[in-house]
């Protein structure tokens, strides 16, 4: 994916997931086939239909930010920013000779604070309007994520957040992509974060009846995407984070490239706020556009990390979709749901399913499906069931769709910038 001769490579990753708080921990996990998924310890959830969800675990915030910046800061960014600081390390392009004014971020966010939203709105209605933080709007704004880390950081490049539900972090991704092709920036941090699980938003998503209720005493097999007996999403939360760095600056300094940034497509649906359009056609078409941005055929695909929630919908339309852009070959591709092991980390999921696609160029593995044991007739195509699967692969693809009709694709190359 050029501009202007601009090719863009990934130097860095970090990630707070329910499978492990690094990069390395969260992609062991996945190759395990382990299950991130529990009762939800963060509220008592009872009463509500959904019970189950993807925490992150054994993070201690007090070893990362002190205990003023622990109360005043909200989990989504921490989340975010201690991906960040995990990607500079890894990148090391906080400490090449490059001008911090030349770097930038990009962040996904799904929903924000929600949960800080709730534990006010308790206090608002127990104590009245004068008892609200002063921190209550700084805490809970999504741009804020972005915004802490520059300063966490010191980047003095171009800054934003990106609003697309569960597309937001594959967005992200793409735009931040885009800012270093047109020469806006050098380098740029971006990626996806979410912390919403709390009452108000499980019980919001449960009652719209888009999470599963049927497996509240068996969590560990209740996201089961592709599989027959789906039945709803899985709530996960976390953080992840890629480095994004122009190849020639890349290369000169010497950093580990891990892979490129071939394609980026984005559509909209234009037919219902939750529901995908019939055969996933927004979906379809953005997979087209990153395949034609990338100067590809739909043979040259060899994996792609699918959206995957194990709703009912999704999972058919997006089944479809890949049917419409890629034909015959469909049925000869890999397709796997990282959300069988982390849920739906939702603003975060893209971004964290991106780091996912990276490994798999890297290690020539792919992660796979679990938990699908029912095939549906409807879901006909090879989605790695249950067991981690080596492969050569050149070309990955990964997908996004998000309420509202938002769609995002992106394709990265393992060896493409060698």
């Amino acid at each position: 994916m050029t501009q202007d001769g601009r090719r863009v490579v990934v130097t860095g990753m970090g990630a707070v997931t329910p499978l492990g708080n690094d990069v390395a921990s969260f992609w062991e996990g996945l190759l395990a086939g382990r299950s991130g998924i529990g009762k939800i310890t963060k509220f008592d959830p009872e009463g509500c239909e959904c019970r189950i969800a993807a925490e992150v675990k054994n993070l201690d915030f007090e070893q990362f930010f002190d205990k003023k910046d622990v109360r005043k800061i909200e989990d989504f960014t921490k989340y975010a920013i201690i991906a960040a600081r995990q990607a500079a390390e890894h990148s090391g392009i906080l400490v090449s000779r490059l001008s911090h004014e030349e770097i930038g971020c990009v962040m996904g966010v799904g929903i924000g604070g929600i949960g800080y939203i709730e534990e006010q709105v308790r206090i608002l209605a127990e104590k009245g309007p004068r008892r609200i933080s002063p921190l209550l709007i700084p805490k809970i704004i999504a741009n804020i994520a972005p915004g802490q880390i520059t300063i966490d950081l010191n980047l003095k490049g171009p800054s934003l957040s990106v609003v697309t539900a569960c597309a937001a972090g594959t967005h992200a991704i793409g735009e931040a992509t885009s800012i270093i092709q047109r020469g806006d920036a050098v380098a740029m941090f971006a990626g996806g974060s979410e912390a919403a699980i709390c009452q108000v938003a499980i019980a919001g998503f449960g009652n719209m009846q888009a999470l599963t209720s049927n497996f509240n005493d068996n969590p560990r097999e209740a996201s089961r995407p592709f599989d027959a007996r789906r039945s709803g999403f899985v709530m996960g939360e976390g953080a992840g984070m890629l480095v994004l760095e122009e190849y020639e600056h890349a290369k000169a300094r010497g950093a580990e490239i891990l892979a490129e940034v071939k394609g980026y497509g984005l559509t909209s649906d234009a037919y219902h706020i939750t529901a995908p359009a019939p055969e996933g056609e927004g979906g379809a078409r953005s997979m087209a556009l990153a395949l034609k941005r990338a100067n590809l055929k739909p043979t040259d695909i060899e994996y792609i990390n699918a959206h995957g929630t194990s709703t009912p919908l999704n999972d058919k339309n997006e089944t479809a979709a890949v049917k419409t852009v890629f034909g015959d070959h469909a049925y000869k591709l890999a397709i796997s749901s990282n959300k069988s092991m982390i849920g739906h980390l939702l603003g975060a999921a893209g971004a964290v399913e991106a780091i996912a696609s990276v490994l798999t160029l890297r290690d020539q593995i792919i992660p796979p499906t679990i938990n699908h044991t029912d095939p549906d007739p409807d879901c006909d195509l090879d989605y790695v069931p249950n067991k981690a699967r080596k492969a050569e692969i050149r070309y990955v693809m990964s997908n996004s769709l998000g309420f509202g009709g938002h769609n995002c694709t992106l394709i990265f190359c393992r060896n493409g910038a060698e």
